[in-house]
């Protein structure tokens, strides 16, 4: 495990968007052989409930860019004081360029501000953390943005009934600066880069590029689950003796390199993979019930990179804390739990995306890169 120690860095001001399309587990009942009482006892084993999709026009850059307008106006922050912009995204609007820079123009940002994408699922929140407390306390940036979002029923079909009522979408921003206040930061980080293939999408990139041959590929599991290229497959098993053993691991070592005790640490964000992993970790870990929660996963489901950023936004929205417990795990395999001093922070809660009424459609966005290849657009 890489642990590390962060001091006089401050976590100043978050914010989280959901779509506007949401579809309630309830409206589902075709997919639970028309049973009630199948759907009830999935809804009180996994937690299911409702989770927001994204339209398809947009991208978790358009969510991210609305997340950090709203925060800036929230706070009345001039964008022009910042050095560094992070952006953790596993679905880019492109190949190239990186979504940072997207995000970075989109933005409107100073030529002098860095802009960094990484690609991480559910642990890579706290993990843009940790790359942020290691540019601000090296002094490489005084103020930093990071952006993290997810778009994960993008990999998902309806029918798919393994992973479909699983995810929902959500992107978010978070602002960190230098302050002169001694508060502490600790991490734990790491990786099972053995076992990569636990959670993946095989095809789309150079490795295996999306052609005929598997353009039309559709393969059913023993039940009845359909499989095509651009869905992400999960070992659901390995993934949940993965989890509850990670989790509950790092939440005693953070508390430990802390120095921090159960009784002084105000919440616990856990990744909200599903209820019962969640409820599994809490159970090992020794977490009071009321430290914590497994509801905002029936609420919003799993919103991978931003899953407990939006734990912050729905439980802590309005109320006071100081230390705060995030802890996550997923694709890679990798994980990455901090503890944070979050005294004085603006919290915005979770608003509502609205996709713009002016962009282009498909066969617009077609025809401007078609004028671009040939030189009659810019």
């Amino acid at each position: 495990m890489a642990n590390s120690i962060f001091q006089n860095v401050r976590v100043r001001a978050i914010k989280t968007v959901i779509p506007e399309k949401f579809i309630d587990i309830d409206e589902e009942l075709q997919f639970f052989d028309n049973d009630p009482k199948k759907l009830a006892r999935a809804k009180k084993m996994a937690g299911y409930g409702r989770r927001y999709l994204l339209d398809e026009g947009s991208t978790v850059t358009d969510m991210c860019v609305e997340a950090a307008e709203k925060l800036f106006s929230e706070i009345n922050f001039d964008r022009n004081e910042l050095d560094l912009l992070l952006f953790v995204n596993q679905k880019p609007d492109y190949p190239e360029p990186c979504d940072a820079c997207l995000a970075h123009g989109r933005l409107n940002l100073r030529r002098e501000c860095a802009a960094l994408s990484i690609s991480l699922g559910c642990s890579g929140y706290p993990h843009g953390l940790w790359l942020a407390h290691v540019m601000l306390q090296a002094g490489a940036a005084r103020k930093c943005l990071l952006l993290a979002g997810d778009a994960p029923s993008r990999a998902t079909r309806p029918e798919n009934r393994k992973i479909a009522q699983i995810f929902g979408d959500a992107g978010s921003a978070t602002l960190l600066e230098n302050v002169n206040d001694g508060r502490r930061a600790y991490f734990i980080t790491g990786a099972d880069g053995q076992k990569w293939d636990k959670i993946i999408i095989p095809f789309g990139g150079i490795r295996l590029p999306v052609e005929d041959d598997v353009m039309n590929l559709e393969v059913k599991d023993s039940a009845g689950n359909l499989w095509s290229c651009e869905q992400s497959l999960i070992d659901g098993p390995e993934v949940f003796l993965f989890s509850t053993e990670i989790g509950p691991m790092n939440i005693r070592e953070v508390m430990e390199l802390s120095g921090i005790g159960m009784p002084e640490i105000d919440f616990f964000a856990i990744h909200q993979a599903n209820k019962q992993i969640v409820e599994t970790i809490i159970a090992k870990a020794g977490i009071p019930a009321e430290k914590t929660t497994t509801e905002t996963f029936t609420k919003y489901a799993n919103n991978s990179t931003n899953s407990v950023v939006t734990v912050l936004g729905d439980q802590l929205y309005g109320r006071p804390v100081k230390w705060v417990v995030l802890c996550t795990f997923g694709i890679g395999l990798s994980w990455a739990t901090c503890l944070l001093d979050l005294s004085g922070l603006h919290n915005g809660g979770i608003s509502t995306y609205s996709p713009p009424s002016n962009r282009l459609s498909r066969p617009e966005q077609i025809a401007h890169w078609g004028d671009y290849f040939k030189g009659e657009s810019k």
